[in-house]
């Protein structure tokens, strides 16, 4: 991170077979190599049809929605030359984890021998929010602090409604299945930076593992730069959903920065509302209702957002994003992209389609949306 509280998104996706709808088991290498020569921050990811990608850390959100635009326009032309598509989604609604195979990478490699089954399974794509957090200020603190609203973005987020060609029920699936994983989740209320530095040193030290990476907590300081790194959220498809989850977020941070008083006694019981928060957000998205510590009521997840906004206007203003953050009230006013793909399949059920074509005309809306080739959004 270059400034205090400058922001940076990195966006996984998945390479499918445009043909077939299912996730790419062929030209993959190729492709990743035109991707790279094109765009250098492109990454390789754990499984072979995943890609990543990044925005160099930014203070206007502007910046960043024109570098995603071409990122996603570019990479998704890129595939379409050779029988590929992108798609950004929390889950794959038609590929079987069984038969999606890991790249060919030692370091790699070694954490599947770790994680064997788990590791295998975890065929899903998150959207990351790194924002620098200032000088004096404790990315330890930050993330106890900041657990409350997690499940408000988990939740603006959802895009994983479908697992293994199943309808899940749940509008956030990625999350339950990201939690096979060790070192997932919500993390520790951890006492202070010392705190947290202990137990890096010991699993690092002690060969649990080998790099500090791999916490895969659903925040976490960054190992590498002086940010606080959102992982809770769903890869979103359309580019708005990522900017208002973005901004909501870096607005958080600011106002928890400027506020050390907000959550600063949150319990272990604090901390078992806000998991239970996260499965209603799995659950029912942004159609469902949070616990209120204070109250003691079920609140709907509207109600949580509006005072969220208003609590960090003022941020926005001084951050200049207060167009991204409006956005957050149209992902509640015309649903997340798990709302439109259930949408979609349900239609096109309707139409007698059996389940598989069905969840192909998903993929394909996935696909487009992605990249920005859908002649009228939804």
């Amino acid at each position: 991170m270059r400034a205090e509280f400058d922001v940076c998104l990195e966006e996984e996706v998945f390479i499918n077979d445009a043909g077939k709808r299912d996730a790419a088991r062929a030209r993959t290498r190729d492709f990743l190599a035109a991707c790279r020569a094109a765009y250098p921050q492109v990454r390789a990811e754990l499984m072979e049809p995943q890609l990543v990608w990044a925005t160099e850390p930014v203070s206007d959100l502007a910046e960043a929605r024109r570098a995603l635009a071409a990122l996603r326009g570019g990479l998704g032309a890129l595939a379409s030359a050779r029988g590929l598509a992108l798609m950004a989604s929390g889950t794959h609604p038609l590929a079987q984890w069984s038969r999606v195979r890991p790249r060919d990478q030692a370091a790699r490699g070694r954490v599947l021998r770790d994680l064997q089954m788990v590791g295998s399974r975890n065929v899903v794509c998150g959207l990351s929010v790194g924002v620098g957090v200032p000088d004096g200020v404790s990315r330890i603190d930050l993330m106890n602090r900041v657990q409350p609203y997690l499940p408000l973005l988990l939740a603006l987020s959802t895009s994983s409604p479908f697992w293994q060609a199943q309808r899940t029920g749940l509008l956030g699936y990625r999350l339950a299945a990201s939690r096979e994983l060790p070192r997932s989740g919500l993390p520790p209320l951890f006492r202070d930076e010392a705190d947290y530095a202990r137990y890096l040193d010991t699993v690092v030290g002690s060969g649990a593992i080998d790099d500090p990476r791999h916490v895969w907590w659903v925040i976490c300081p960054s190992p590498t730069g002086p940010s606080l790194d959102l992982r809770i959220a769903d890869s979103c498809t359309r580019l708005d959903d990522a900017l208002a989850i973005a901004a909501l977020y870096r607005c958080l941070v600011r106002r928890l920065a400027r506020e050390p008083a907000r959550h600063r006694d949150l319990t272990g019981a604090s901390q078992a509302i806000a998991a239970e928060n996260c499965w209603r957000a799995q659950r029912y998205g942004i159609h469902g209702s949070f616990v209120c510590e204070e109250s003691r009521a079920a609140r709907p997840v509207a109600t949580v957002l509006a005072e969220t906004l208003s609590l960090v206007a003022e941020d926005a203003r001084a951050l200049a994003c207060e167009a991204e953050l409006d956005l957050a009230r149209w992902v509640v006013a015309r649903g997340t992209s798990a709302d439109r793909q259930l949408a979609l399949f349900t239609e096109a059920q309707g139409r007698g389609l059996p389940p598989r074509e069905a969840l192909a005309e998903v993929v394909d809306w996935l696909s487009a949306e992605t990249v920005g080739a859908n002649p009228t959004r939804h």
